[in-house]
């Protein structure tokens, strides 16, 4: 056994355990459940409670070893899941008051897959109505807080995945990115996440009466924000497991061939005219000094259009959503989403008829150009956003706030758009007049490539230190 409480074991650790009897399942998941009750009400993270099922599973997960049974990759490892995915038997409400009666079906294939492994789910956490902010708060179940202090968002749309975390509600949460609502959370928070690359994780939500559009089938992805960088090894290859639902999903394995030699890293300051905070600056250096530590070459080079890339993607993404579900917006979300979308019009304009079928079309030639480049830099270092993570409702400040959310958070979309893996790993913490802030960068690397993007996060983690012990240490006090 450990002199280290359960709850803040990172999954790997907390795996280990269970797997080898030292720790039961049912021991790991009371823990949890205990840091969750203790936390959770200044936190609003996990928005429905799902204790009595996990007592109930670890208890059968424990039964089945003892029996012979063989431990699954995350036995006993407790995980929370978005409400905006299917879990059979909840609501999938999305944040939306009109969705709080839609009781899935059947499980999603991302809540599948984390069952198969043996893990267990301890609660559904919040997102902003529609999953379709960089804040997460909505009239169904109100706001979350980042366990850092209410002077700084807990980012969007999987922000009860992050706040609950890093805070210690389970050593694993599920969330999904359309245009960074993995990497928003983490970045806000001083969480880590990959977001992977298209097809890798499948998708599907068994409730849904209609198929997603084509953008956002091409962009959004399913994923887990873990507290280690070494946890993306232990839970992604389980959430990549096949499944039938999806069928675009990509067999591959989850780590790829070994580099023949030493990976080069193509480092990009581009704020892309935004001002770029010397905190982010120092972060980049710290991460580039790790990299280099580690054996990799960094070179300070600009890939090819990611400007274009970034605002061409998120313009296309906004014309398919508003000629799909603006109307639904208008009926369903609240004045303040609306308010919110009505400056998201004006700030990336919708492309509309053949501009938005050549803006389809051009994704290709986007990739392409990326796919090229990462021949020769397989891994891409950038700022996240230029700036220290932003308060809770800029987005509702009228342009500038739109602007400094998303408008900045060029190097977030366009990653979506080319369908690339990107990981955000924290590495300072800026003592901000408003109080700390968690500063992190982004690693996009090559196509299927989530492995080495992993390993890159892990060798900057290794240089700068985790940052939950930090965390923790501040909510104690």
């Amino acid at each position: 056994m450990t002199d280290t409480p359960l709850w803040q074991l990172d999954a790997t650790a907390l795996a280990q355990l269970t797997r080898s009897g030292e720790v039961s399942a049912l021991e790991a998941t009371r823990a949890s459940l205990a840091r969750m009750e203790a936390v959770n009400p200044g936190l609003n993270a996990v928005v429905e409670s799902l204790a009595d099922e996990a007592l109930a599973r670890a208890e059968r997960l424990d039964a089945a070893v003892a029996a012979g049974g063989t431990p699954g990759p995350l036995h006993g490892v407790p995980v929370t899941i978005k409400i905006n995915v299917d879990q059979a038997g909840h609501a999938t409400s999305n944040g939306v008051v009109a969705l709080k009666d839609l009781i899935a079906p059947d499980d999603a294939p991302v809540v599948r897959n984390l069952l198969v492994a043996g893990a267990v789910p301890i609660g559904r956490t919040n997102t902003p109505e529609f999953s379709f902010r960089a804040d997460t708060d909505n009239p169904l179940f109100g706001r979350t807080h980042n366990p850092w202090g209410d002077h700084v968002s807990p980012g969007g749309s999987s922000g009860g995945a992050g706040s609950a975390v890093m805070a210690g509600i389970g050593a694993l949460a599920h969330g999904n990115d359309i245009g960074g609502s993995l990497r928003f959370p983490s970045a806000a928070n001083g969480a880590v996440t990959v977001k992977p690359g298209l097809g890798r994780v499948p998708a599907w939500n068994p409730s849904q009466t209609a198929e997603r559009g084509m953008l956002a089938q091409n962009m959004s992805v399913q994923g887990i924000i873990t507290r280690s960088a070494r946890d993306l090894h232990t839970a992604m290859p389980a959430l990549i497991g096949p499944d039938p639902r999806d069928p675009w999903h990509v067999p591959l394995p989850w780590n790829g061939p070994a580099p023949a030699g030493p990976l080069r890293v193509a480092l990009s300051r581009d704020s892309f005219g935004f001002d770029l905070h010397p905190e982010v600056n120092r972060a980049l250096d710290a991460a580039a000094k790790a990299l280099e530590d580690a054996g990799y070459e960094v070179e300070e080079i600009a890939p090819p259009l990611a400007r274009e890339t970034g605002l061409t993607g998120y313009r296309a993404l906004m014309g398919e959503m508003h000629a799909t579900m603006a109307e639904t917006l208008r009926t369903h979300g609240s004045d303040t989403l609306n308010a919110i979308f009505d400056e998201y019009w004006r700030e990336f304009p919708p492309l509309e008829g053949t501009e938005l079928l050549n803006a389809m079309a051009r994704r290709t030639h986007y990739a392409r150009e990326w796919s090229l480049f990462m021949q020769e830099y397989p891994l891409v270092l950038t700022p996240f956003l230029p700036q220290p993570f932003f308060a809770p409702d800029r987005d509702t400040q009228g342009p500038e706030g739109v602007r400094e959310v998303l408008g900045a958070a060029i190097w977030s979309y366009a990653m979506n758009f080319l369908g690339l893996p990107a990981g955000i790993v924290p590495v300072g913490l800026a003592e901000l007049d408003r109080g700390p802030v968690p500063i992190p960068v982004q690693l996009a690397g090559r196509r299927w490539r989530e492995d080495l993007v992993t390993d890159a996060l892990i060798a900057i983690e290794e240089a700068v230190g985790p940052m939950a012990p930090r965390l923790w240490s501040r909510m104690a006090g």
